[in-house]
């Protein structure tokens, strides 16, 4: 049932009517599980404007799913924090990060195939990718594995000359997992916490220092 027609926003409310249209288009898409079967119209009809109103905010739909992705994953990017911070040592703190983003894609499929299993035309330069400052959400996540590397690495726990190609190769073992398992559910899988230890052995335990 659609929202009942709300008054027109008074001066200074914009902000709050974006941050409705953005819950209101999240828990649309985690709802139909499909962006496509999510529309303008339906965003505006569960927060109760017209679909103009939506185009003040937004200038079209790709726009505002990329905006909702933006905001769900600033809480993955969160999450993997949280596990990482009560780990007991840097390898220790991969493994947890590795876990973490499975279970967080996995907890959100529809989100996490928007951000990371559709082609993106923006450019993205080694600043973004690097930088705990970077200019998306995913780009900040990025930027801490990286330094979670670099941690591991001054602790003599792994061994690597370039921490940057390492982060991308543990972020594909994670990503490659939870693609897979978001796109063929009917595949007879393993229990995933089998599969996310094994692929973090695979991928960490070839990182450790020779004798």
């Amino acid at each position: 049932m659609s929202a009942a027609r709300r008054p027109r926003a008074r001066r200074g409310e914009g902000d709050l009517l974006r941050n409705e249209i953005l819950d209101a288009a999240g828990r649309l898409l985690a709802e139909k599980g499909d962006e496509d079967a999510v529309s303008i119209r339906m965003i505006a009809d569960a927060v109760g404007v017209t679909p103009p109103s939506i185009y003040l905010h937004f200038p079209d739909k790709d726009t505002l799913i990329e905006a909702v992705c933006e905001q769900r994953f600033g809480e993955f990017d969160e999450a993997l924090e949280k596990a990482a911070a009560s780990a007991p040592d840097p390898v220790a703190a991969l493994r947890a990060r590795g876990r973490a983003y499975v279970e967080f894609g996995l907890a959100h499929p529809e989100h996490y195939r928007v951000l990371f299993m559709t082609r993106h035309e923006r450019a993205m330069d080694l600043t973004d990718l690097t930088s705990a400052d970077g200019a998306t959400a995913g780009a900040r996540a990025f930027g801490h594995l990286v330094e979670a590397v670099v941690r591991a690495v001054e602790a003599g726990a792994i061994v690597t000359a370039d921490p940057l190609a390492t982060a991308i190769v543990l972020w594909s073992g994670c990503h490659g997992l939870v693609s897979l398992l978001v796109s063929e559910p009917g595949f007879p899988w393993p229990p995933v916490d089998s599969l996310v230890e094994a692929v973090l052995t695979t991928q960490i335990e070839g990182l450790r220092p020779r004798a």
